[in-house]
Protein backbone atom coordinates (compact mmCIF):
# COMPACT_ATOMS: atom_id res chain seq x y z
CA UNK A 1 0.00 0.00 0.00
CA UNK A 2 1.40 3.14 -0.78
CA UNK A 3 1.82 5.75 1.68
CA UNK A 4 3.20 9.30 2.07
CA UNK A 5 7.03 8.93 3.12
CA UNK A 6 8.75 10.97 5.19
CA UNK A 7 12.92 11.31 5.00
CA UNK A 8 14.76 13.50 7.77
CA UNK A 9 17.58 13.93 9.38
CA UNK A 10 18.11 11.61 12.07
CA UNK A 11 20.63 12.83 14.30
CA UNK A 12 18.76 16.61 14.22
CA UNK A 13 16.77 17.70 17.58
CA UNK A 14 14.33 19.65 15.60
CA UNK A 15 13.87 16.81 13.08
CA UNK A 16 12.90 14.66 15.07
CA UNK A 17 10.82 16.52 17.09
CA UNK A 18 8.82 17.19 13.92
CA UNK A 19 8.59 13.49 14.01
CA UNK A 20 7.22 13.11 16.96
CA UNK A 21 5.01 15.99 15.88
CA UNK A 22 3.67 14.22 12.99
CA UNK A 23 3.47 10.98 14.90
CA UNK A 24 1.33 12.51 17.18
CA UNK A 25 -1.10 14.30 14.69
CA UNK A 26 -1.61 11.74 12.02
CA UNK A 27 -4.00 9.73 13.71
CA UNK A 28 -4.72 7.93 10.33
CA UNK A 29 -1.44 6.41 10.35
CA UNK A 30 -0.72 7.13 6.51
CA UNK A 31 3.01 9.00 7.25
CA UNK A 32 6.21 6.71 6.91
CA UNK A 33 9.51 7.66 8.27
CA UNK A 34 13.03 7.06 7.17
CA UNK A 35 15.98 8.69 8.21
CA UNK A 36 18.25 10.80 5.47
CA UNK A 37 21.63 8.63 6.69
CA UNK A 38 19.97 5.38 6.00
CA UNK A 39 20.73 3.40 2.95
CA UNK A 40 16.57 3.31 1.61
CA UNK A 41 16.93 7.52 1.61
CA UNK A 42 20.43 7.28 -0.29
CA UNK A 43 18.54 4.70 -2.97
CA UNK A 44 15.29 6.97 -3.44
CA UNK A 45 17.05 10.13 -3.25
CA UNK A 46 19.91 9.35 -6.17
CA UNK A 47 16.84 7.53 -8.09
CA UNK A 48 15.39 10.83 -8.10
CA UNK A 49 18.65 13.19 -8.95
CA UNK A 50 19.00 14.79 -5.73
CA UNK A 51 21.53 14.68 -3.29
CA UNK A 52 21.66 12.28 -0.38
CA UNK A 53 24.13 14.18 1.51
CA UNK A 54 22.00 17.34 1.88
CA UNK A 55 20.57 16.75 5.12
CA UNK A 56 19.79 20.34 5.68
CA UNK A 57 15.99 19.85 4.13
CA UNK A 58 13.23 17.14 5.04
CA UNK A 59 11.76 15.65 1.77
CA UNK A 60 8.13 13.49 1.14
CA UNK A 61 7.70 10.66 -1.68
CA UNK A 62 3.91 11.50 -1.69
CA UNK A 63 2.89 7.97 -2.79
CA UNK A 64 6.24 5.64 -1.87
CA UNK A 65 5.25 1.61 -1.92
CA UNK A 66 8.02 -0.01 -0.17
CA UNK A 67 6.66 -3.64 -1.88
CA UNK A 68 7.84 -1.81 -5.48
CA UNK A 69 10.31 -3.16 -7.15
CA UNK A 70 11.65 0.20 -8.50
CA UNK A 71 12.51 2.49 -6.17
CA UNK A 72 11.36 5.08 -8.11
CA UNK A 73 7.89 5.80 -8.52
CA UNK A 74 5.78 8.19 -10.23
CA UNK A 75 5.11 10.92 -7.78
CA UNK A 76 7.03 13.85 -7.25
CA UNK A 77 9.95 14.42 -4.64
CA UNK A 78 8.63 17.49 -2.25
CA UNK A 79 11.62 19.28 -0.33
CA UNK A 80 11.56 21.80 2.30
CA UNK A 81 8.75 23.86 2.60
CA UNK A 82 7.03 22.77 -0.28
CA UNK A 83 7.30 19.13 1.91
CA UNK A 84 6.26 20.59 5.46
CA UNK A 85 3.32 22.44 3.99
CA UNK A 86 2.29 18.77 2.43
CA UNK A 87 2.76 17.32 5.37
CA UNK A 88 0.99 20.00 8.06
CA UNK A 89 -2.14 19.39 5.08
CA UNK A 90 -2.37 15.64 5.33
CA UNK A 91 -2.40 15.47 9.47
CA UNK A 92 -5.64 15.77 11.18
CA UNK A 93 -7.25 18.69 13.23
CA UNK A 94 -6.44 22.03 12.73
CA UNK A 95 -3.12 21.60 10.68
CA UNK A 96 -5.22 21.18 7.49
CA UNK A 97 -6.10 25.22 7.88
CA UNK A 98 -2.72 26.03 9.14
CA UNK A 99 -1.12 24.60 5.73
CA UNK A 100 -3.75 26.53 3.40
CA UNK A 101 -2.89 29.96 5.26
CA UNK A 102 0.83 29.02 4.69
CA UNK A 103 0.02 28.46 1.32
CA UNK A 104 -0.93 32.44 0.68
CA UNK A 105 2.46 34.00 2.10
CA UNK A 106 5.15 33.67 -1.11
CA UNK A 107 7.22 31.19 -1.49
CA UNK A 108 10.63 32.83 -1.26
CA UNK A 109 9.66 33.84 2.32
CA UNK A 110 8.71 30.61 3.29
CA UNK A 111 11.48 28.94 1.60
CA UNK A 112 13.98 31.75 3.17
CA UNK A 113 12.43 30.84 6.98
CA UNK A 114 12.76 27.35 6.30
CA UNK A 115 16.93 28.21 5.47
CA UNK A 116 17.33 29.99 8.31
CA UNK A 117 16.18 27.55 10.63
CA UNK A 118 17.71 24.67 8.76
CA UNK A 119 21.20 26.16 9.35
CA UNK A 120 21.00 26.63 12.63
CA UNK A 121 19.01 23.79 13.52
CA UNK A 122 21.65 21.80 15.50
CA UNK A 123 23.12 24.60 17.09
CA UNK A 124 19.25 26.02 18.66
CA UNK A 125 17.88 21.91 18.87
CA UNK A 126 20.84 19.65 19.16
CA UNK A 127 22.15 16.97 17.18
CA UNK A 128 22.05 12.82 18.34
CA UNK A 129 24.95 10.53 18.36
CA UNK A 130 23.03 8.24 16.14
CA UNK A 131 19.68 8.26 15.19
CA UNK A 132 17.11 7.65 18.21
CA UNK A 133 14.69 4.63 17.85
CA UNK A 134 11.01 5.02 18.01
CA UNK A 135 8.90 3.62 20.34
CA UNK A 136 8.08 0.01 20.14
CA UNK A 137 4.08 1.00 18.93
CA UNK A 138 5.25 2.80 15.97
CA UNK A 139 8.21 0.80 14.75
CA UNK A 140 6.21 -0.46 12.25
CA UNK A 141 6.02 3.12 10.09
CA UNK A 142 9.99 3.77 9.95
CA UNK A 143 10.95 1.95 6.94
CA UNK A 144 15.25 2.02 7.80
CA UNK A 145 14.92 -0.09 11.07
Amino acid sequence: MANPLILYDGVCGLCNRFVQFVLRHDRRGVFRFASLQSPLAARILAARAANPGMLDTVYVIQDFDPEESAIQSQTALLSRSNAVLFILHELDGAWRVVAVMLRLVPRFILDWGYRQIAGNRYRIFGRYEVCPLPEPRVRSRFLDL
